[in-house]
């Protein structure tokens, strides 16, 4: 059964949503490839499980006090989006890969494009960090949740990490 809550952010409100006890997804408002409202299941109260766990882990990210996060996901996709996805979570606090070195690191160097598309997917923002994948030149390109909230993470990361 899936549930959903939603929670305040220095990003705006985020909503979390989950299945079986595992997130499944957290989505911006405004954001690309956002699923329906009607995906997201019944409003549950934030102190369920999930749910308690990550607006913890997230309200001390944004606190810049944790680097990392420590949850139950369960992100459905396709092999290529998986391993995308999976790659994305090896990307340091703080630090920003291009999407072609992202592409090279899941063994596939000539899709850097197609690592775009997937990363753009990703159905867990900011805990699966595709804000930290930049175009070759070092330069802010497209983040599904807008390149505003895109340079406030980095910001926020680099500040934390004393970058």
């Amino acid at each position: 059964m899936r549930t959903h809550t939603v929670t305040d952010s220095p990003c705006g409100p985020l909503t979390l949503v989950a299945e079986d006890g595992e997130l499944t997804g957290l989505y911006m408002t405004e954001q690309r490839h956002r699923p329906g409202e009607e995906t997201f299941g019944e409003r549950a109260d934030a102190s369920e499980a999930p749910f308690a766990a990550a607006i913890a882990q997230l309200t001390a990210y944004f606190a810049g006090e944790r680097t990392d996060f420590d949850l139950p996901l369960k992100m459905t996709g396709t092999a290529f989006q998986q391993r995308v996805w999976k790659e994305l979570q090896a990307i340091p606090y703080g630090e920003t890969i291009s999407y072609g070195e992202l592409a090279e690191r899941i063994g596939n160097p000539a899709a850097s494009r197609a690592v775009g598309l997937a990363n753009g997917k990703n159905p867990i923002g900011v805990i699966v960090p595709c804000h930290r994948v930049v175009g070759a030149n070092g330069s802010m390109t497209g983040y599904g949740g807008g390149l505003e909230r895109k340079q406030l993470l980095l910001a926020l990361e680099q500040e934390a990490a004393g970058s």
